[in-house]
């Protein structure tokens, strides 16, 4: 509990005792005698104390915001209603309306800060310093201070402060502050490692690949900070209709205090000015918007810190309420469904002087310079590794696959596209998987077919999303028919487009995009920078945070840290979840407060029942925000 939390429950004990001390005690014996006009002004006065030690802070700043001509506000109709239920001689119930208010914003203060604190754990992540290598000794400096390529020393117990490689030592490392998972990740010698874990055993030296600024969290850091100054619409809604909506209930109070009495008074009546008063402050406690305008952006606020608790980042509450109407899901294939992690399975030479071993070379050395993973996977399964010095005037083809001379000889290797461009015959492959074509000084030599895994869960998460409200999934790759058709039966997807260049997948997006409802939303999960268009042109674009590029994570409203398919779903089911959260407390705090503005101006409700229609409906609709929070089981 914060300092200013425990001042506030010490003011609204003690003005609630001493309320109770002049109103309860008999004390009117020791005034007897004195005139009743001096009776009223002691009365007062006592009830001045309470009601200045828990109202002040509510006076003063009403009086400013009439100074800055920022009139309409909860402290105006606050401060308006007290005093001029004081004016009337009613100041149980003035000391009464001051108290119950600060009881609602101590809890709308406790709820807040149970959603900071939750999202504060993110921010935990930040590392104090960097165990720097320098000729042989161990120096702490400030990770911002650290160049790429530098040596770092992680010891058991502290945070890894920037991402990058283990070069020495083996550990494990909690995640559970980036992903939201519990179970504790092997860490070995050569393995990646992003900014924001606690190595839990081992020593572990680490050779440093980004700058600070640039790293894991860093970047989840910047998405916190920046999450809140991204409203939804029912959040701008709100601020609109709370601009519009007290002004004008103010104008209603000063018309109900004034016409009806002026009407009896035209009509030969006697106006009982007092009762109408009373009533116009009664509305105007009522129609305190304070329910609607704290806990609507409180459920967002508890909304996306439960997300990030979970390992979902959301950017915005912008992207949470469109989170919650997502009906079609469309997927990448490599590294988003797929591990992205690509094995030779298969080598068919189809020219009787060429063996597997040298078919393979061929298509190594053609794609020695580049890091794309199908590249990546040609060389490993090579054994005696092509070099870079035997391969010459490489040229890529963007679609089709590259041509370039190693060893003196003209290579070819690519897909059926690239064969068919140079007119060649080659071998119709009817297995699922990547399939590279090989040629030789224009002569087809054979093909090698490369397959990638399939994730674990992504087969639940496909499935989840339909229980989650997705009415159609959709899976865009470049990778071969077969390849994508295999992948797309064994996931349960209901749709798939393969063969598709980078531009090809911006343009399908928006085909399904011009095809769905106005109402519905499209989103596309991708984790490669050629991912970042197609991220950027969807409804919402989700990204995989652990192992996806800078550049899809930027252009992405939201981040998987665990490149977990099946977070999708829960991702869906929690905004879901809070957008549940925010129309209930709309119609709670609407329906209460309009039934009780009619009984209000009918003379049928007191101060009373006015503290309820406003401290109680605000504290009602703030414990059920809270409610966003807790997402575990969700």
């Amino acid at each position: 509990m914060s300092k200013k939390q425990k001042k506030q429950i010490i003011k609204i004990v003690v003005a609630t005792v001493l309320a109770l001390m002049v109103n309860l005690i008999p004390y009117d014996g020791l005034l007897e005698g004195l005139p009743e006009i001096a009776v009223k002004l002691i009365h007062a006065a006592l009830n001045l104390i309470p009601y200045l030690i828990i109202g002040y802070e509510t006076l003063k700043k009403a009086f400013r915001g009439i100074m800055k001509k920022q009139v309409f506000d909860e402290n105006f109709l606050m401060a308006v209603a007290t005093v001029g239920a004081f004016a009337l001689g009613e100041y149980s119930e003035a000391v009464a309306v001051m108290v119950f208010y600060q009881i609602g914003e101590l809890f709308e203060s406790y709820a807040v800060g149970k959603s900071r604190r939750n999202i504060s754990k993110l921010m935990d992540i930040r590392p104090d310093y960097a165990n720097v290598l320098e000729d042989g000794e161990l120096i702490k400096k400030d990770p911002d201070e650290v160049a790429i390529g530098t040596l770092i020393k992680v010891l058991p117990g502290e945070k890894v402060p920037i991402d990058g490689v283990i070069v020495e030592g083996n550990s494990t490392l909690d995640t559970s502050a980036l992903t939201g998972e519990s179970v504790p990740r092997d860490a070995l010698e050569g393995d990646e490692v992003i900014s924001g874990c606690i190595n839990l055993s081992g020593v572990l030296t680490i050779k440093t690949t980004k700058e600070f600024g640039e790293s894991t969290v860093s970047k989840i850091l910047e998405l916190v900070e920046n999450a809140s100054s991204r409203k939804s619409k029912s959040e701008a809604f709100i601020s609109k209709f709370a601009r519009v909506y007290t002004p004008t209930v103010c104008y209603l109070a000063l018309a109900l205090a004034i016409i009806p009495p002026v009407f009896i008074l035209i009509t030969g009546g006697t106006p009982v000015w007092g009762d109408w008063i009373y009533r116009a402050l009664s509305f105007l406690v009522i129609s305190c918007p304070c329910a609607l305008v704290i806990s609507i952006p409180l459920s967002f606020f508890a909304g996306i810190g439960g997300a990030g608790k979970e390992g979902v980042l959301v950017k915005g509450s912008n992207y949470l309420e469109a989170l919650s109407n997502v009906k079609y899901v469309v997927f990448d294939k490599t590294g988003t469904l797929t591990k992205g992690v690509f094995k030779v399975t298969k080598i068919v030479p189809v020219s009787e002087d060429v063996s597997e071993d040298e078919l393979l070379e061929m298509a190594a050395g053609a794609e020695v310079y580049s890091s794309h993973p199908i590249a990546l996977s040609l060389i490993e399964a090579c054994k005696n590794k092509p070099s870079q010095d035997d391969t010459k005037d490489v040229t890529e083809i963007s679609g089709h696959g590259l041509k370039a001379v190693v060893k003196g000889r003209n290579i070819a290797a690519g897909n059926d596209k690239l064969m068919k461009s140079m007119n060649l015959m080659y071998s119709e492959v009817k297995e699922a998987g990547t399939v590279v074509h090989v040629a030789r000084d224009n002569v087809y030599v054979g093909y090698v077919i490369i397959n990638d895994e399939v994730k674990d869960g992504a087969k639940d998460g496909i499935g989840a999303l339909s229980k989650a409200g997705a009415s159609r999934s959709i899976m865009l790759t470049g990778d071969s028919k077969k390849a994508a058709e295999s992948v797309a039966e064994f996931l349960g997807i209901d749709e798939f487009h393969a063969e598709l260049l980078p531009g090809d997948k911006v343009m399908k997006v928006e085909e399904l995009l011009d095809a769905k409802g106005e109402k519905e939303i499209l989103a596309f999960v991708g984790d490669g920078i050629n991912d970042a268009p197609v991220l950027s042109r969807a409804d919402i674009g989700i990204a995989m945070g652990a192992m996806g590029s800078d550049a899809a994570i930027e252009a992405a409203d939201v981040v998987l840290m665990d490149d977990d398919p099946r977070k999708i779903a829960k991702a869906i089911r929690i905004a879901r979840k809070c957008m549940r959260i925010v129309y209930e407390n709309i119609w709670i705090a609407i329906g209460i407060k309009v039934a009780c503005l009619i009984l209000s101006a009918l003379g049928i409700a007191n101060m009373w029942l006015a503290i309820f229609a406003d401290v109680g409906v605000m504290v009602i609709a703030v414990l059920n925000a809270i409610r966003a929070l807790n997402v575990k089981r969700v």
